[in-house]
């Protein structure tokens, strides 16, 4: 298509082309009409986290930590209230009138005992008998009520949402890593950022592409191709991978973008007329929303666009101290 601009058979070039430096040197360009960058495409994982301590991420670590802080301090407190109060005290054999043979029915591991029956919701034969106790053992009730609900609700919540785990998150996870494969078109103006990039990640990642050859792909259709096949992350453009995961529910994006760039109408080189005329003309589309009211067209409803619905997977988030008071 560039080519045959410059051989004069075409006045301009409309497709997705990439405005780079080196292209600026042979032809003239428009103002982008789409903005663009490269990104990741990967494959989503089909299988849920499982674990075998799950049942407590209801609760966030130092929710727990406090939890066990508060129940030492309450089966503490009520120890030391039933030794104080006298209305705790009992003839331990009430045939005999000897009021020196007296016993607390909470010793330690007795209040230790009723605390955690009143976390599971569960009756204990140690009852208090004073107001004092029972005073503390209301107010620890009406904690175990709170934090049995809050705990409910959510863990009900943790089961229902499926939670997945990417084993890469960005760029930077790929390239500090030689399991998962990453690769790009094998000429275009990706593989040329890669080429001619000084960032040192960027050029880890090159120097992997250029070892392993295989990853480099002929088509962005054998790209996607490798990507279904797993273990292997594509770079491409954003805007190409959007309207991929439009249509292809096991794939998705990961991550930002790596660069910033855009999609512009190529022209012969001097022909300053046309180009301005269709920078003109595409400024008057931006401003008055029709690319936008396109890309959501072409991408979202037109040719199978929107039939993947983005499921909010793993939103779920655990109980922090501020959630439950």
């Amino acid at each position: 298509m560039i080519g045959e601009v410059l051989q004069g058979v075409a006045d301009m070039a409309v497709a997705d082309l990439t405005i780079t430096s080196t292209r600026e040197e042979i032809l003239d360009f428009s103002l982008p009409f789409m903005n663009t960058g490269i990104s990741i495409l990967f494959k989503k994982p089909t299988e849920k986290v499982k674990s075998l301590f799950s049942f407590l991420s209801p609760f966030s670590s130092e929710v727990w930590i406090y939890v066990v802080a508060a129940f030492m301090s309450v089966s503490f407190v009520l120890f030391l209230v039933g030794r104080l109060s006298p209305y705790e005290w009992e003839n331990v054999n009430p045939c005999r009138q000897d009021e020196r043979i007296q016993e607390n029915s909470f010793n330690i591991l007795n209040s230790m005992w009723f605390t955690i029956a009143s976390v599971m919701q569960q009756g204990c034969e140690v009852t208090p008998r004073s107001s004092s106790t029972r005073t503390v053992a209301s107010i620890w009730y009406f904690f175990t009520l709170i934090m049995i609900s809050s705990y409910t609700a959510n863990l009900a919540a943790f089961l229902t949402v499926e939670k997945v785990v990417y084993p890469i998150e960005s760029a930077k996870d790929l390239s500090k890593q030689t399991k998962i494969k990453y690769g790009c078109l094998a000429s275009g103006s990706t593989r040329t950022f890669f080429e001619s990039s000084s960032i040192p990640m960027y050029e880890q990642m090159w120097k992997f592409m250029q070892k392993h050859p295989e990853v480099l792909m002929e088509s962005n259709e054998k790209g996607k191709e490798k990507v279904y096949a797993g273990n292997y992350a594509y770079l491409m453009e954003s805007a190409s991978i959007q309207f991929l995961t439009e249509r292809e529910c096991n794939l998705t994006q990961i991550g930002g973008l790596l660069d910033h760039k855009g999609y512009g109408i190529a022209t012969k080189k001097g022909n300053k007329s046309l180009s301005d005329w269709l920078t003109g003309g595409i400024l008057k589309l931006q401003e008055t929303g029709v690319l936008h009211t396109l890309k959501e067209r072409w991408w979202k409803q037109k040719r199978g666009g929107g039939q993947c619905v983005e499921v909010q997977s793993g939103t779920v988030r655990e109980l922090g101290l501020g959630n439950v008071g």
